[in-house]
């Protein structure tokens, strides 16, 4: 049986890092309420509100005809300097209930640049159930499908405004799709569904998209990322040479340093800039400035929604967004009281710090499940330009060695307090296309049977060091590339590579930033690479089975790049894929076109069936905990969330109505 000599210490190192966090975990299993391993993806709506589990109402519908605003821009309007509260909420506005009482005007969130998203979340035009599940009106109060699914037609609600004042309307949706979307020089990769798509203006609130093929999953993506396909066109059209003389754009942006009037236009889009121009937004809050140590952000004077007493949201005046890079000083402010809110960067081996910090800071912390199938999804590169090395990794019986190779229950013991779920990469239980035995396959830990199999490929330890090698005597080394985002990737991976050093593997880490990350996966350069799996729910794992089939490229991946180009430019690049791959492409086609709920069901069981079966990635632990830690001033967040991209993190739980005690 061969055993690593390296690895012969490791089993040691790892029951001495367990004992370390033994205490730790006592306090928190002590303290915590964490949900039961197997329980992790499902919360009791009855926490929230139930006006949060259905669209939302109107002032009309709930009979409040008196409207008032915060004293600050009420100051505003009394010096001439904003318009009348009556000219700039809509005649009916939308009513948001907040998740405990009634919240008081004024003060300044102090938070961490990482959460400006959670702090001041998309208003994408539908949006999404708490319980990740169903799709909301928002900004659109309607939309109809026609002709089997190839028209889709919205209506918008009447009277809001962006925070400049200018009413939101279909020209808003038409110009992005026009101008943005279509435009080579903006979008030069396009998804083949929208190229032969055209957009048609009904009436100043009612718009169509006209597809060549069914594009039913058009509403998913409205409520996921809807925010995207729209854009204050009266605004933008000053930074687009479709309306102004290219010539005077372009000596424009180079005057302020820019290399293009793309990166120009995009920079005022995404609020990359340090000053205005700056886009107005459908948020609550505007950003105002950036410096290279914070961002200020100011309440959405035009802000659409109001609280169940008619006052306008949000409750807030303003954020302040520290910009810190360094992990282990979020956590230590989080934890003493130093932000009134911080999740994105926190990391679930945190907890007794923050558990801590509720003993001497007056911080809360709340416990939300993040929707992450596997917080780290392994991605050995099956497109990898090296021969040799890509016939090891498509050979099954390697990623099957790697998955059983893992000690998932010793992984969720020291990361995860026994709170997370060891399995593979794919949907969350609550999902109409999960099935167990996708989430079970090849998790046991087995490493006598990851050995056979490897042994049986003629990877064999041929010189004695320890570690296995191709069949000339030359070792077998891998680099595993890895950016320490969002989830515990760095531990993880020192434990994963640990456990396959165990096995004779020599997998070594390369940790790099987010610009390598970008450059190299997407030019599927990485040897293998990992990511967090989400993409989980009914709303996205439709739309971006990405972990599952070859339909996208991106930072996220960098397993099977070429089979993808393949499929995206109708194969006039890339690599042509095997059968099985091009039967996965197949059934997504389909599915993205079918109106059917019962076809869509089995063809999305499909896929996860063929991904449990193959192991086109490796999951190692999911469903984990995450924490969310609360200010003693911060009120009316909710105790239990799903965190995750599914649902834009806090979108479902009105960051809105959020508002700081006096």
């Amino acid at each position: 049986m061969l055993v690593s000599k390296n690895a012969a210490q490791k089993p040691y190192k790892r029951l001495a890092l367990r004992g370390s966090l033994v205490s730790a975990r006592l306090l928190v299993l002590a303290l915590l309420n964490l949900p039961q391993p197997g329980l992790a993806a499902e919360i009791n709506p009855a926490i929230w509100p139930a006006s949060w589990l259905a669209p939302a109402k109107t002032a009309s519908e709930l009979n409040i005809t008196d409207f008032k605003e915060p004293p600050l821009l009420a100051a505003l309007v009394e010096n001439g300097k904003l318009p009348p509260l009556s000219a700039r909420l809509p005649l009916d506005p939308m009513v948001l209930e907040p998740a405990d009482s009634i919240g008081s005007y004024g003060g300044t969130a102090r938070i961490f640049e990482s959460d400006w998203n959670m702090f001041n979340p998309v208003e994408s035009p539908l949006s999404i159930d708490p319980t990740v599940a169903h799709i909301l009106p928002n900004t659109i109060k309607t939309w109809e499908l026609t002709d089997e699914g190839r028209t889709i037609t919205f209506k918008l609600r009447a009277g809001i405004k962006w925070s400049d004042g200018e009413p939101l309307d279909a020209d808003d949706f038409i110009f992005f799709h026009r101008h943005q979307l279509l435009n080579p020089e903006l979008s030069p990769v396009l998804d083949p569904r929208w190229l032969d798509s055209r957009t048609e203006k009904v009436d100043d609130l009612t718009f169509s998209y006209h597809f060549k093929e069914p594009f039913p999953l058009l509403i998913n993506l409205m409520a996921q990322l809807g925010d995207y396909y729209v854009i204050p066109s009266d605004y933008m059209r000053q930074f687009h040479p479709d309306f102004v003389n290219r010539e005077a754009l372009i000596k424009r942006i180079r005057q302020e340093g820019y290399i293009s009037w793309m990166a120009y236009y995009n920079a005022i889009r995404l609020w990359t800039r340090n000053q205005p121009p700056l886009m107005p937004t459908l948020r609550p809050f505007q950003l105002i400035k950036r410096t290279a140590t914070s961002k200020l952000y100011n309440r959405n004077a035009y802000y659409a929604k109001v609280d169940p007493q008619g006052q306008q949201l949000p409750y807030i005046d303003k954020i302040n967004a520290d910009i810190i890079e360094n992990q282990d000083v979020l956590a230590a402010k989080a934890a003493t009281g130093q932000v009134d809110f911080a999740a994105f960067e926190l990391k679930t081996q945190d907890f007794p710090l923050f558990k801590l910090g509720e003993k001497t800071a007056e911080i809360k912390v709340h416990v939300w499940k993040r929707l992450h199938g596997s917080d780290v999804i392994i991605e050995p590169n099956l497109n990898i330009r090296d021969e040799r090395l890509k016939a090891v990794f498509q050979d099954i019986r390697f990623r099957k060695a790697l998955s059983v190779a893992i000690n998932r229950d010793e992984m969720n013991s020291i990361i995860y307090f026994n709170k997370g779920v060891p399995r593979q990469a794919t949907v969350i239980p609550t999902s109409r296309f999960f099935e167990p035995t996708f989430a079970s396959a090849y998790t046991e830990y087995d490493p006598a049977q990851a050995r056979i199999w490897l042994d049986e490929m003629g990877l064999t330890d041929r010189d004695g060091d320890g570690f296995r090698d191709y069949g000339n005597e030359e070792r077998l080394t891998i680099t595993l590339e890895f950016l320490d985002f969002e989830t515990p990737k760095n531990i993880s991976l020192e434990l994963v590579t640990s456990y396959w050093r165990e096995v004779g593997l020599d997998i070594r880490l390369k940790e790099v930033d987010p610009a390598l990350q970008t450059s190299r996966a997407t030019a599927g350069l990485m040897q293998m690479t990992v990511w967090h799996a989400d993409r989980t729910t009914d709303i996205l794992f439709p739309f971006q089975p990405m972990w599952y089939v070859p339909m996208h490229t991106g930072w996220e991946e960098s397993h099977w790049n070429d089979w993808a180009t393949y499929y995206l430019s109708k194969g006039l690049r890339g690599e042509r894929p095997p059968a099985e791959i091009i039967q996965l492409q197949t059934w997504w086609d389909e599915l993205t076109r079918s109106t059917d709920p019962q076809r869509v069901t089995t063809l999305g069981k499909n896929i996860l069936r063929s991904t449990a079966e193959n192991l086109w990635t490796i999951g190692t632990v999911g469903l984990a905990p995450q924490p969310v830690v609360v200010g003693h001033r911060l009120k009316n967040v909710a105790v239990q969330g799903y965190w995750g991209w599914d649902n834009r993190w806090t979108m479902p739980y009105h960051p809105a109505t959020w508002y700081l005690e006096k």
